[in-house]
């Protein structure tokens, strides 16, 4: 990563606490301000027995997508309860932190996007345009986005969910941003999905509603833009290439350019 300049800047980082470090070290080393103000918390699912059920009958599939760093680490500890992957199963994953926190669990995928990393960009691949027969188990938290899924089914394939891990919302005291707020203290928010952005909205209340709206966020797609929008966000967003944290930072190296530029 280019050589980047935070020096003056106060970042606030929305990510859960245990994912947070290492862009908290970036923005430190280039010379920022880190203010960790996790709007989601990630444990354990409601109801394990039904995972373990699904995960009981995996050799009976062809592919596996993983959504997220959090499904790998959750749906490969509960996998092991059950013999761990089967080694004809194919495994995708929607995005580069995905790709890199299974290749670290001894799984490299065989399907990752080129460029977007989203269930979109995995959508283009080659490889996924006739699924007529295949079965497909998507890891992924509680709740989410249909559009993977659906998609694939209307493709031809077989497509089951297995939830292994569910998003909370932590508590938090809003009273450090309204502080840093009220005395000009914060140049940027960095939000990564938007479940986060509509959590950290409503964690912060009213008063911190009305700074928030004039603040800088930093986001990572044009859905949370067009969220943002609809929240009433007066400034308009930046968003970063890449949801991967080189790319979040360079982002911020270009607010904070903005920003002390006379």
């Amino acid at each position: 990563m280019p050589d980047v300049d935070l020096r003056g800047c106060t970042v606030v980082v929305t990510r859960p606490e245990h994912q947070a470090g290492n862009l908290c070290r970036l923005i430190q080393a280039a010379g920022g301000q880190v203010i960790l103000f996790p709007v989601l918390a990630i444990a354990a699912p409601q109801d394990p027995q039904a995972v373990l059920a699904v995960l009981q009958r995996l050799a009976q599939f062809d592919l596996a997508v993983f959504i997220s760093p959090n499904a790998v680490d959750y749906g490969l500890r509960y996998a092991a309860e059950v013999g761990g992957l089967p080694t004809h199963l194919q495994i995708a994953a929607v995005g580069a932190g995905t790709a890199r926190a299974l290749q670290a669990a001894g799984h490299p995928p065989t399907l990752v996007p080129e460029h977007d990393f989203n269930s979109e960009a995995l959508l283009a691949l080659a490889a996924l345009q006739q699924m007529t027969g295949k079965t497909v188990v998507i890891f992924r938290g509680e709740g989410g986005r249909e559009h993977l899924a659906d998609t694939l089914r209307s493709r031809g394939a077989q497509v089951e969910y297995v939830q292994v891990y569910r998003r909370e919302k932590p508590p938090v005291d809003s009273a450090v941003l309204i502080e840093a707020w009220a005395r000009h203290g914060i140049s940027s928010i960095v939000v990564t999905s938007n479940e986060s952005l509509q959590n950290l909205f409503d964690l912060v209340g009213s008063e911190g509603q009305a700074y928030l709206r004039d603040t800088q966020l930093v986001l990572v797609s044009q859905r949370a833009v067009e969220l943002a929008h609809r929240l009433g966000v007066r400034r308009a967003p930046l968003v970063a290439e890449r949801a991967g944290d080189d790319a979040i930072v360079a982002a911020l190296a270009k607010c904070a350019a903005h920003q002390n530029t006379p």
